[in-house]
């Protein structure tokens, strides 16, 4: 079900070099093997700090995009995020959701917003900033789709070495069981 402000990408498999850029986002289907560790970015958290991927490093991290004001999905995907969290309660696992929708989605808008879903800021970081560098993460990073109010309903999982593990849509139940398990999996590996 498509809603008016949100869009659901394609189910496609990566079929490209390691390394090579896509033409347009192509989101990951379930798990693959890891690749490069992800490009270190700066944007702004939820409490107005300026949020630095470096320090993911050994943490295992979950990715999607969303946007605040959303009429459709994202509130059902957040709260699957909330969910995970909460069942999964391991301080090195660590939730980060991009706002596409930056010139609305100020730091307070997203504190007001995590409230909603008891986010604790130290595993749930809500980031926002410049549009530009929140586009290239989702795109280059997530390997998601984000425009201003588009967005992929899929939460990509990242290893403690920053390298892309796998992703499934967050709206699905039997897909949400399947990204539990590979978050698990990919924790219950050693430590680097």
């Amino acid at each position: 079900m498509c809603i008016i402000g949100c869009t659901k990408a394609p189910e496609r498999v990566i079929d490209r070099p390691l390394g090579a850029k896509p033409a347009a986002p192509q989101p990951v289907v379930e798990t693959v093997e890891p690749g490069a560790p992800a490009a270190p970015f700066t944007l702004t958290d939820q409490r107005g700090e300026p949020f630095d991927s470096a320090s993911l490093k050994g943490k295992v991290w979950l990715g999607s995009v969303f946007f605040a004001n959303c009429p459709g999905p994202c509130f059902r995907e957040n709260q699957a995020i909330a969910d995970i969290l909460r069942e999964i309660d391991d301080p090195d696992l660590v939730a980060v959701s991009l706002t596409c929708d930056p010139d609305n989605d100020t730091p307070d808008v997203l504190r007001r917003y995590a409230d909603r879903f008891e986010a604790n800021p130290d595993r749930w970081k809500f980031l926002t900033g410049d549009m530009a560098v929140i586009k290239k993460v989702a795109n280059d990073t997530f390997f998601l789709p984000a425009e201003v109010g588009v967005h992929s309903e899929r939460g990509v999982v990242f290893d403690r070495q920053g390298r892309l593990r796998g992703g499934y849509h967050l709206l699905q139940p039997d897909r949400v069981d399947l990204l539990k398990k590979l978050i698990r999996d990919v924790l219950a590996e050693a430590k680097p």
